[in-house]
């Protein structure tokens, strides 16, 4: 489990990070999500112990990422797949690692054939490795010492569609054997497939967390008349305020017998009254931190608001 309380990060004057609070639970896949600048990264490698936090703590399972004894065996980490070794074949920068980590000699052919990269690509030095090939190989090596948890930082950067496929069925297994996900992606379609709870960032602050299921329910009803305007004011005699959709319906945030009834009273025929769809994540993550929002602090399975997040050379996607 990884666990982050109050965790903030100043650089001088500039607060990147700023009482951040959350939990990846056992068993779940965890989408943590801001556009660049938010503040993911830093937090990413301050749960990692490369980054000193300013104030609060981050810790895995109790304890924090430089008090775990051998950590590599309890958390497995792609904060950056080009971070390897070019001169180096995939198979040595795994069997260097495996000796570090103290792993069976066996178990590098094992991440090697999980991942893909058997044979000839084993063989192939990092230098000559395609993006994907890279990102391949980070997993392998997040993979190698058999963690309970593994922290990712856009791992499906570069893969091809199968690939992106591939790594949403390994995560999701991981996950339903009892490992802990942090998973960091700007593909929101991706981690909206795999994710079981959502944590997004914005300016430096959580703005929203919760279950995915929660977070992503639609909210309100759609509804068609046969005369629009004498709908629309129908139901703003009765107090419903009304949102005017593009095909002409009407999006409101009241229950279907308060519409049904207003409809009735002004005698107007409802040809649609139904529950409005959800955005997906998409939508949810746009809401939150388009540059409309406002900061509405941290909210659980709910809609929250953010302010515009700036951009920061420090801060990766």
């Amino acid at each position: 489990m990884i666990t982050v309380e109050h965790v903030t990060k100043r650089y001088g004057a500039v607060t990147a990070v700023d009482d951040v609070s959350f939990v990846c639970r056992p068993g779940t896949v965890t989408g943590f999500l801001g556009p660049n600048g938010a503040g993911k990264s830093t937090t990413m490698r301050m749960i990692c112990g490369l980054t000193p936090p300013s104030a609060g703590s981050a810790t895995i399972d109790g304890v924090a990422y430089r008090d775990l004894p051998n950590p590599g065996r309890h958390v497995g980490v792609l904060l950056d797949a080009s971070a390897q070794h070019a001169g180096r074949t995939g198979r040595e920068v795994l069997a260097v690692s495996g000796q570090l980590l103290g792993v069976p000699r066996s178990r590098v052919d094992d991440v090697l054939e999980l991942v893909g990269l058997t044979g000839a690509a084993a063989k192939r030095r990092v230098g000559n490795y395609s993006l994907g090939m890279r990102q391949r190989l980070g997993i392998a090596h997040a993979l190698l010492g058999d963690p309970s948890v593994l922290i990712l930082d856009e791992p499906a950067n570069g893969l091809d569609p199968e690939g992106i496929y591939w790594m949403r069925s390994l995560l999701r297994d991981f996950a339903d054997r009892g490992g802990t996900v942090m998973l960091s992606s700007h593909l929101l379609r991706e981690v909206e497939a795999v994710a079981d709870h959502v944590v997004v960032i914005g300016n430096g602050q959580v703005v929203a967390d919760g279950d995915k299921d929660e977070l992503l329910a639609p909210g309100g009803l759609v509804v068609r008349a046969l005369e629009p305007p004498a709908l629309e004011r129908a139901l703003a005699d009765a107090g419903v305020a009304v949102r005017e959709t593009q095909d002409g319906s009407f999006t409101v945030d009241a229950d279907a017998e308060t519409v049904g009834r207003a409809a009735a009273a002004a005698g107007v025929v409802l040809l649609e009254l139904r529950p409005a769809d959800s955005a997906g994540l998409e939508g949810l993550f746009l809401s939150l931190t388009s540059a409309g929002a406002t900061s509405a602090g941290a909210t659980s399975a709910g809609a929250a608001s953010a302010t515009a997040p700036t951009e920061d050379k420090g801060e990766a996607a």
